[in-house]
């Protein structure tokens, strides 16, 4: 069977490259939603450079810490998206720069 597989190099290099985007946007963008879609974003590049090295070191150890991560990052994506949506119903705006709620 022919597979594609990549050098760890390679992968880490993706994963820094996801990283940098999910930062990115969260430092520009004002939009709640996209917000926390970058932290999803960077936070998945997280497990990939963990699963890498798990490989590398033929250890499980990074799995198992990934499978917590992602148990942990669903429940933080519920929590949020249930804050934004509570959110909206009270200030009809996801932007964060409108939101000035902790501010007075």
């Amino acid at each position: 069977m022919n597979q594609l597989v990549m050098e760890p190099w390679m992968t880490i290099a993706f994963a820094l490259a996801v990283f940098s985007i999910g930062l990115v946007g969260i430092v520009i963008r004002r939009n709640l939603l996209v917000m926390l879609m970058c932290v999803e974003l960077m936070l998945n590049s997280v497990n990939l450079i963990f699963i890498t090295f798990s490989r590398v070191h033929q250890s499980l150890t990074g799995d198992a810490v990934v499978l917590f991560a992602m148990t942990i990052a669903a429940a933080e994506s519920a929590v949020g998206l249930g804050l934004v949506i509570a959110l909206y119903r009270t200030l009809k705006t996801v932007e964060s720069e409108k939101i000035q709620l902790l501010r007075d």
